[in-house]
């Protein structure tokens, strides 16, 4: 199975290195690339339409970061023809259900609220894992 490229969208980093951590204990080989706000993710997201192969198969995206906010940033991915195929999930502390309406009007593929504990954060990054990069298929 080839490496899965993934777009971390998070601006804490207690966060990026569990999520990096839990990474490391998948089945599957990922390659992690890490944007720490809004800006940054369109621009690595925008910049890579010249290089395809270097697209992310998934994004993790936090709501509560800077520059442009999470649901900014999903609503231009998705209403990108050849990025909104490329499968969101929101990974975020807001449990807010305005939020998780707002992302899913906004076409997010996933809502997850990152648990406090750090050992059921691994576990939901695991799941996300066995769900995402395992059961289901991702588009081309």
């Amino acid at each position: 199975m080839k490496e899965v490229h993934i777009l971390l969208v998070e601006d804490n980093e207690g966060d990026i290195v569990l999520t990096l951590d839990a990474f490391d204990e998948c089945k599957i080989k990922t390659r992690i690339s890490v944007a720490k706000n809004g800006k940054e993710a369109l621009d690595f997201l925008f910049g890579e339409e010249e290089q395809p192969d270097n697209r992310p198969d998934l994004i993790l995206l936090d709501i509560n970061i800077p520059v442009y906010s999470g649901h900014e940033v999903l609503k231009r991915i998705k209403e990108h023809p050849s990025l909104k195929k490329i499968p969101v999930i929101m990974l975020t502390t807001s449990s807010n259900q305005k939020d998780i309406d707002l992302a899913y009007e906004n076409h997010a593929n996933s809502y997850i609220t990152k648990p406090i504990e750090m050992d059921r954060f691994i576990s939901a990054i695991l799941k996300i894992e066995q769900f995402w990069l395992q059961l289901s298929k991702l588009a081309k």
